[in-house]
Order: C-alpha cells, then sequence, then structure tokens
C-alpha cells in the first residue's frame, strides 16, 4: 500500500513525524514524504529534527518543486494522502483547485481520483472563511481532521496525546493501530 505524507509549516510538526515512524515499522506501507519549505523550518523549530532524518523514514521523498514527479499524475496508484499538520494556506489552496506545487498537485490528484485526502489541519480559532474552505474540501471528498486531543484514556505524556490523533488518522486511511488507546467505558480498561 502506498501513501503520500505531506507535512506543511503549520505547528505541529510532530503529527508528520509520528505519523511516518508508525508507518515505517509497518512492513506493508511504502512512504512518499514531500515536505513544504515552511514544513522544513517549522520541523526544526519544533523537533530539532532536519528534513534529511524526516526524508530517511520515508521510502521517498519529493521536492516540493518537483511538479513533474510520479505523485503528480493519477496513472500512479495510492491508497491514499495525509498532510500533518496541514496549514490554513495548504487546506485553502486545495480548496480551490490550486496546484502550484508538489504537495498541493498531490492532493489534487487525491481528489481527482476518489482517493482518500485526510487534513490535520491545525488552526484555531477559525473564522468563517476558514470553515468555508473546510466544508468545500469536504464537499470535494477530503476529510478535515484536526488533531484534537482526547481525555479518556488519561493520557501522562504530550506523546500520548500526539498518538491518540496519528492513530486516529491511521483508523481514517484503514491502516488501524494495533496499539491504539480506544474508548471502552468500563473503568478497569479507561484506567490503563
Amino acid at each position: 500500500m502506498r501513501v503520500v505524507i505531506g507535512i506543511t509549516g503549520a505547528s505541529g510538526a510532530i503529527y508528520g513525524v509520528r505519523l511516518l515512524e508508525k508507518l515505517r515499522g509497518r512492513g506493508d506501507v511504502e512512504l512518499h514524504l514531500i515536505i513544504t519549505r515552511s514544513g522544513e523550518r517549522t520541523l526544526g523549530l519544533e523537533t530539532g529534527r532536519t528534513p534529511a532524518e524526516l526524508r530517511c523514514l520515508a521510502h521517498h521523498s519529493y521536492a516540493i518543486d518537483d511538479i513533474g514527479a510520479r505523485l503528480a499524475s493519477g496513472s500512479f496508484p495510492t491508497a491514499g494522502m495525509v498532510i500533518a499538520p496541514c496549514s490554513i494556506r495548504t487546506m485553502s489552496a486545495i480548496a480551490c483547485g490550486i496546484s502550484s506545487n508538489l504537495l498541493l498537485r498531490a492532493a489534487d490528484v487525491t481528489l481527482k481520483e476518489r482517493r482518500r485526502l485526510i487534513l490535520m489541519v491545525r488552526e484555531t480559532p477559525l473564522h468563517l472563511g476558514h470553515l468555508r474552505n473546510m466544508a468545500a474540501v469536504t464537499e470535494m471528498g477530503a476529510i478535515v481532521a484536526p488533531p484534537v486531543p482526547a481525555f479518556y484514556n488519561r493520557p501522562e505524556s504530550v506523546m500520548e496525546i500526539v498518538d491518540y490523533s496519528v492513530d486516529r488518522v491511521l483508523d481514517l486511511i484503514g491502516l488501524y493501530c494495533g496499539d491504539a488507546r480506544r474508548w471502552d467505558p468500563r473503568p478497569e480498561e479507561a484506567a490503563r
């Protein structure tokens, strides 16, 4: 299964990192990575990692300006694409059908081929323009999945909060994570 991972400059680079780490640990997923220039900068500021370190987690990585890459064509089959984190700028460009770089073109191809596109939009509060663009991408077939934490699983670290959102995204692309902490109303399960 081929999955495209996009990382933009929105805060929350750790979501893209964890998604890559979790998927790299599986033997059934081929990872294709695109990082925007802003994403590269945010990655360093928030995690201390370099783009080269992140590219090592992917099987294939692409320059943001490589509009001729295979990800720019619907004839290259993928299971879908996740943009984690997804900036409002990126979501808005997708909503308007703008494909001026490889990440946007790959997202556009994902939608036109009726493949799963998941946007981990990172912004708050939201104004009406943001909400309208969220509605537009949803009408086009994308799934807007902001990384919203849950606390029923009693997280004890920031990484457990991050993993909760990443595991939800894995569910959305059909790659269920066996160690995901899921809702169970039984008190003994919730305490784990």
